[in-house]
Order: C-alpha cells, then structure tokens, then sequence
C-alpha cells in the first residue's frame, strides 16, 4: 500500500496522477502532489507521526506544499493494518473539515477497492 508503484495506483482514487516525495519512517516529512491543468504540481505536505511496520502508521498534515498553509494544517490521518487468521483488515481513520468529509467517504471507498486488488495480487 505505501510502496510508491502501488500507492501511485490506490490514490487515483483522489487525483489521478497522485505520488509522494519523502518517506515513511517515523519523523520524516513526506510530501503528497499530484498534477494539476497547469501542469504544476501542488498537494499536502506533513511528517510520520508514527510507524509500527506492517501496524499501523500515523500522518499529521503540515499544510499545503507550496506554503504550509490551508484547511488541512494539524489534521490526521492513519491507517492501522490488523491480522487474523492470514486476513489483514485495514482501518483507516481521517480527520477532515466538515466540507471535506463527503467527497473523501466516496474517494476512500473506491480506494479501498483497489487496495484489496492490490493485496490479491501480491
């Protein structure tokens, strides 16, 4: 889910086109972009609060990359990965501003499709 080829294919479900710069250890800042009509790329930056492999893994936004600013500075998201019986489950928790809550509910639903593909095929 986190390696970059198959991140690259899960997050078209957000913004087609979508990758990260950075990396996924605990205190790295990592910075989420993809491409805009421009041709510029703009998105989130934030750091890794935390990263228990193959456990869980905990984000905190900083803000928009161009200038560390915006609606999502402070916001969390994490995703937590739980075995059982050869079974992961995956549990995502998101802190979003009301207004985003919709549109991420559908984008995440689609994801987690393509995730569990992605899983299937490994």
């Amino acid at each position: 889910m986190l390696d970059l080829d198959t991140y690259r294919e899960w997050t078209g479900a957000f913004h087609e086109g979508s990758t990260y710069e950075g990396g996924w250890n605990e205190g790295d800042e990592i910075r989420f972009l993809g491409p805009s009509e421009d041709g510029t790329w703009s998105g989130l930056f934030g750091s890794i609060v935390e990263n228990r492999h193959h456990e869980f893994v905990s984000i905190r936004y900083l803000g928009d990359v161009e200038n560390r600013e915006g609606p999502a500075v402070g916001l969390h998201e994490s995703y937590s990965f739980i075995e059982t019986d050869g079974l992961t489950t995956l549990t995502v928790d998101l802190e979003v501003p009301d207004e985003w809550a919709s549109d991420m509910h559908g984008m995440w639903s689609e994801a987690i499709v393509t995730i569990k593909q992605l899983a299937e095929r490994a």
